[in-house]
């Protein structure tokens, strides 16, 4: 059964965790909730691929953004943001910003994803290649690297695409100051609407 969760700003940075495969039902949230998931891993582009969250609708008396499970690709949790019959520009232009930050976030996620996944397949086959093993061994079970050698790989990626990560991280920021401006602004704007309603109620 879907589980509503308290609201948060906006859409966060990926955790700088690794790639975590699971799967679960959408759950529903309060306007601003943000999805989570994500992984450090990074580099390369792939063609843009299609969201799980793209085949859900959710129900037609829903009045929450609905957060669904882990992009396969990205690792992030796709959104489906509530549209209000009533929503006022300010809030159509804070909902639209947050729905193009959330497909550049995971495109970009997806992209760096796949990417480190086949580099860090290569660079294992060329060091098992080198040592004159196989993938495997003779009862089929996976070969895997030392710490100390996988760490070179991770050392090697990291500095590889240190400015692109630099540009995200910088992205990132900009994006989330401007979308937690205008959460603000329709903060206020709402307030207003109460008062001001408040008030003429009082004066009749």
């Amino acid at each position: 059964m879907a589980a509503a969760v308290k609201s948060r700003v906006s859409l966060r940075r990926p955790a700088a965790a690794a790639s975590r495969a699971c799967c679960g039902r959408f759950s529903s949230s309060s306007p601003g909730d943000s999805p989570r998931g994500g992984g450090t891993e990074a580099g390369g582009v792939s063609p843009p691929h299609e969201s799980r969250a793209a085949s859900f609708c959710p129900p037609s008396h829903s009045c929450h953004d609905w957060i669904g499970p882990p992009d396969r690709c990205s690792n992030l949790r796709p959104v489906i943001f509530y549209i209000s019959k009533h929503e006022s520009p300010l809030e159509r232009r804070l909902r639209e910003l947050r729905q193009e930050t959330q497909v550049w976030n995971q495109q970009f996620w997806a992209d760096q994803n796949i990417s480190f996944r086949k580099e860090k397949e290569e660079f294992v086959y060329s060091k098992l290649k080198a040592k004159g093993l196989q993938l495997r061994d003779e009862k089929g079970q996976k070969i895997t690297l030392s710490a100390e050698e996988m760490a070179e790989f991770y050392k090697a990626f990291l500095s590889k695409n240190f400015k692109k990560h630099f540009y995200y991280n910088r992205d990132w920021y900009k994006r989330n100051f401007t979308i937690t401006f205008l959460m603000g602004q329709v903060a206020f704007e709402k307030a207003c609407k109460r008062f001001g309603l408040k008030k003429s109620e009082a004066e009749s």
